[in-house]
């Protein structure tokens, strides 16, 4: 079972993670976007580590929800509302209850995706973050390394994308070659939850 602890771990794991990798980020967006990726994850990631600190919700749902809102307030462009959807709606889903089994957390983190490509109006293949998270999604129920590994190998997919969404669609055929930030911060996410898992013989 999941409980509330095992979430603030993953939201901590996962600031450490856009910390170290946030230059990263910031050179594959420079390529095909603002070069500013890295940059506004870390200071959102930053700013659910530290709300996690002072405030303790006091189930998975009511903490992802908190890491959300957080993240929408504090991240400059589409990825604080996109990454924020992507958790408030798996909170949202996750309901009151004080422990969630791994699939309920996979149906639920399903319902998070599925918001994100709602809100972004993206699918598979488009070169965003979809393209990590929708295989993570997929292989979340049966294991979380599996998730992570379907994540990394969906974001690596997209290189030889076309970017059909979000700013690297404007570039047409040169965004074709370059690795795309979103779903490079999106495997990063699921690495996090994938960590966090192994870290307690999940």
């Amino acid at each position: 079972m999941l409980d509330t602890d095992f979430f603030r771990r993953w939201m901590t794991a996962a600031a450490a993670s856009v910390d170290r990798e946030a230059d990263h980020l910031t050179d594959l967006d420079s390529a095909i976007g603002d070069a500013d990726h890295g940059s506004n994850l870390q200071r959102g990631f930053a700013a659910v580590k530290a709300v996690l600190e002072k405030d303790a919700p006091a189930t998975p749902g009511a903490l992802l929800a908190l890491a959300g809102r957080q993240l929408i307030s504090t991240v400059g462009g589409a990825s604080g509302p996109l990454y924020g959807t992507l958790l408030r709606r798996t909170g949202k889903a996750l309901g009151d209850e004080a422990e969630v089994t791994q699939e309920q957390f996979a149906q639920a983190f399903a319902a998070g995706v599925a918001a994100v490509g709602q809100l972004g109006g993206a699918q598979a293949g488009d070169k965003t973050m979809l393209d990590a998270l929708l295989p993570a999604a997929e292989a979340l129920a049966l294991s979380f390394d599996g998730a992570a590994d379907a994540a990394r190998a969906g974001a690596e997919a997209t290189v030889p994308m076309r970017a059909r969404k979000g700013r690297a669609s404007y570039l047409g055929e040169r965004s074709i070659g370059h690795q795309d930030p979103g779903a490079t911060s999106a495997a990063l996410l699921v690495d996090a939850l994938a960590e966090t898992a192994d870290g307690e013989g999940a």
